[in-house]
């Protein structure tokens, strides 16, 4: 009888054993490939393609109506204007979720480092994405790669911008400025020196007035959000 409770003793030992084996070696590989496949979809799969007509603002939230209510909610809660905001993820990601800028090459040839931390939809640099968590309490799910999290914090930047900076929330080329330099750039008028900068802020600024007057002919269609609204019968 001792010899049977052994024998069995012996046996679930082994079993234990080899189970531990394969969680060693199958466990961490199945389970990094899990998080891989959930990292992909989360950020990459489920990400819209830019928009067809990006020159169009009607047509750009005809095709991703979310997009509007997302830029609405940051004009209540920043006071940065719909086409202000849209006007600057035009020109800093062409409406590409997980644009960065082109890594630089060593010898011409091998792909190097890129020359800056920008990423996303509004291309925020790590040191003003860690400054917009920290002010708006944001969580890891709170990502650059999601065009609301994206359009609330260029409505934030454009928020302190006219705080510190006195500029007025529509004056889409002095806040352009102040968000590619950085207010203290800005302040120092670093963009003076720059003229490529400086022509680039007059080009937002014509496109943010060219989406302003789109948008004016068919936001109504866009404010239909109650089930029983149809456009251009909206409340």
């Amino acid at each position: 009888m001792a010899k049977r409770k052994t024998r069995k003793k012996t046996r679930r030992q082994q079993r234990l054993r080899l189970l531990k084996s394969r969680l060693r070696w199958y466990g961490f590989p199945v389970a990094g490939v899990l998080v891989a496949v959930w990292v992909t979809l989360r950020f990459s799969l489920l990400a819209p393609d830019p928009p067809r007509n990006p020159d169009n603002l009607c047509e750009i939230f005809r095709e991703h109506p979310a997009w509007y209510d997302y830029a609405v909610e940051s004009r209540e809660r920043w006071g940065s204007p719909v086409e202000v905001q849209m006007a600057f993820v035009y020109h800093e990601s062409s409406f590409r979720s997980h644009a960065q800028p082109p890594r630089t090459t060593l010898l011409g040839f091998i792909p190097w480092t890129r020359p800056s931390s920008a990423y996303g939809y509004a291309q925020a640099l790590d040191p003003a994405w860690s400054e917009y968590l920290e002010a708006v309490d944001g969580g890891s799910l709170v990502v650059r790669t999601h065009i609301r999290h994206a359009l609330d914090f260029i409505g934030w930047y454009n928020s302190l911008s006219h705080r510190h900076l006195r500029i007025a929330p529509d004056n889409a080329r002095q806040l352009y400025l102040a968000y590619h330099e950085g207010r203290t750039g800005y302040r120092r008028g670093s963009y003076r020196a720059k003229p490529e900068v400086s022509s680039l802020a007059v080009r937002v600024a014509a496109r943010a007035r060219r989406y302003g007057q789109q948008l004016a002919s068919c936001e109504q269609e866009f404010q239909c959000w109650r089930f029983y609204e149809i456009w251009p019968f909206c409340g």
